[in-house]
C-alpha cells in the first residue's frame, strides 16, 4: 500500500516538473522576441547607409570620377551634381575627412521628413598609437523610390 501511495506521489511530481518546464521554456521563447521600435523610413534609409559605407569602405576612398561613378546607385541626383563639379581633392566627401577611418557604424535615426532621414555615422581609427572615433552626419532621401544619400556632414 505505500508503495503505491509512494508511486503514485512520484508520478504527480514528474508530472508537475514537466508542466513547469514545459511552461517556462514556452514563456522563455515568447519573451525573447524583441519589438523592432524603430520606423519603417529609418529601417529602409538604414539598409541603404549600410550597405554604402560597407562598399565605400571596401574600395578606395579617394575622390575621383571614377570612385563618383561606381557609388552612383546610392546618391541621389543632387549630391552627384554637386560632386561632379568638385575638382580633386584629397579629402573624402564620405567621411569628411582626409584622414581614411578604419570602420564605421551606422547609429541613431532622426526622421526629418516624410521622405528624409538623418542618421549619425560613427567612424573609427584603431591602431598601436591611435584609438579615436568622430561621428558624422548623413542625410537619406527618397528619391524614385529608393533611399539614397543626399548630404554628409560633420
Amino acid at each position: 500500500m505505500k508503495t503505491e501511495v509512494r508511486s503514485k506521489k512520484s508520478e504527480v511530481v514528474w508530472r508537475e516538473v514537466f508542466f513547469f518546464c514545459l511552461l517556462s521554456s514556452v514563456f522563455c521563447l515568447l519573451s525573447c522576441s524583441i519589438p523592432n521600435l524603430e520606423s519603417p523610413e529609418c529601417t529602409e534609409a538604414r539598409n541603404t547607409v549600410r550597405e554604402f559605407y560597407s562598399y565605400h569602405f571596401g574600395n578606395d576612398m579617394k575622390f575621383s570620377a571614377e570612385n563618383l561613378n561606381r557609388r552612383e546607385k546610392f546618391l541621389s541626383g543632387s549630391l552627384k551634381q554637386e560632386l561632379e563639379k568638385q575638382t580633386s581633392t584629397t579629402k573624402d566627401y564620405f567621411t569628411a575627412t582626409d584622414d581614411y577611418p578604419k570602420a564605421f557604424r551606422v547609429g541613431s535615426c532622426k526622421i526629418e521628413g516624410e521622405y528624409k532621414t538623418v542618421f549619425g555615422v560613427l567612424l573609427f581609427w584603431k591602431d598601436e598609437q591611435r584609438d579615436e572615433q568622430k561621428e558624422i552626419q548623413v542625410e537619406a532621401i527618397k528619391e524614385n523610390n529608393n533611399w539614397l544619400i543626399n548630404k554628409v556632414w560633420n
